[in-house]
């Protein structure tokens, strides 16, 4: 099938308003992804290599009909731009003579250096060649056959299409995990590993009864979502968002004992001589964390080496809309045996 010729795209878009290219050493970080296994991951991962400045892999997305008349015009379309921001929309497909083509709405955001931004908005088209057909290399994998972006007078959040050709509606967004999204990148952008940051977080629905609820009364809810940041070699550390119609979108944060850990001999790999609270602390970071739905509970535990033998551990249980400091366990002692002793009780009544 011959391919589509290109239409008017948001990238001749943006070279006609004088948009992207920076040099290397300017270039903000951003998550490097490249994902072909969706029309939509194609479009995501497109964006990706334009933030990066990774201009060779974002003109690889494109089929045999390209966005500009040569790759040195491409790039030059995003000279000056700072950002693009992408909002995809349900996706629609047709099949037609051993190709699936789909059809995307998309919303982008160019912010350039200055801190101006616009909108655009329309529709991608991608086609996925059967790839039982393809018997000898080169690989043809889902590639965009053109896209069709118009300056939008309207917010980048209404902007979106609500489809293309046939397609759905898109499915309500969750404002919920937007605004914990939003505030992780915010706060956590530049501390946590690329790839980690690419991934959703967990989310979860927790309903209970208020303690001053009235027979009769509906459950609460509370949202809690789950954030993975950073993959040492032995302790991966999350961070929690949770929201209500009360608060808001909010950091959970965990309370901890300060310890004061003596040894005999001042040698910490040695005996444990004595081990006292001396205060309480707070903390953003949850390491080696799960949240179990049934429990309510999440739990932690921080490795203080690979093998495991000296760590502390806590338990946080959720009741009354928030969660609370039920269990804290630690093992001080490097002697190769996990042998942790309970510092903190509030499951057990006195």
């Amino acid at each position: 099938m011959r391919r589509v010729l290109l239409a008017a795209t948001a990238f001749l878009s943006l070279a006609a308003t004088g948009l992207p290219a920076l040099a290397a050493e300017d270039a903000p970080e951003a998550p490097y992804v490249d994902d072909r296994s969706s029309a939509e991951a194609v479009i995501r991962s497109l964006y990706s290599a334009i933030n990066r400045h990774e201009f060779a892999r974002a003109w690889g997305y494109f089929g045999d009909t390209k966005p500009a008349k040569d790759f040195d015009s491409f790039v030059k379309g995003y000279d000056g731009t700072d950002k693009v921001e992408v909002e995809t929309g349900a996706v629609s497909d047709e099949g037609a003579a051993g190709s699936i083509f789909y059809n995307v709405p998309v919303a982008i955001r160019a912010t350039d250096k200055s801190g101006g931004e616009k909108v655009f908005a329309g529709c991608y088209t991608l086609r996925q060649v059967n790839a039982q057909v393809q018997a000898e290399p080169l690989f043809d994998p889902i590639h965009i056959e053109k896209g069709a972006l118009k300056p939008s007078t309207a917010g980048f959040e209404e902007a979106l299409p609500p489809s293309c050709g046939d397609g759905p509606p898109p499915p309500k967004k969750d404002t919920a995990l937007e605004q914990a999204k939003k505030a992780f990148l915010a706060t956590y952008g530049d501390q946590c590993d690329k790839d980690l940051l690419a991934k959703e977080p967990a989310a979860f629905s927790i309903k209970y009864k208020d303690k001053d609820a009235q027979p009769g009364d509906p459950d609460k809810e509370t949202r809690l979502f789950h954030f993975s940041c950073s993959a040492a070699a032995y302790n991966e550390s999350s961070v929690y968002y949770m929201t209500d119609d009360v608060a808001g979108v909010r950091q959970l944060q965990f309370t901890e004992p300060e310890m004061d850990i003596r040894y005999v001999n001042n040698d910490s790999e040695g005996k444990v001589e004595s081990m006292h609270i001396v205060g309480f602390r707070t903390t953003g970071w949850a390491v080696n964390s799960d949240y179990d739905q049934n429990a309510h509970t999440i739990s932690t535990f921080d490795k203080w080496r690979g093998v495991g033998d000296a760590s502390s551990s806590g338990t946080y249980l959720f009741r009354n809309g928030d969660f609370s400091l039920v269990q804290y366990d630690v093992d001080a002692s490097y002697d190769g045996e996990e042998n942790p002793q309970t510092v903190v009780d509030y499951n057990t009544a006195p």
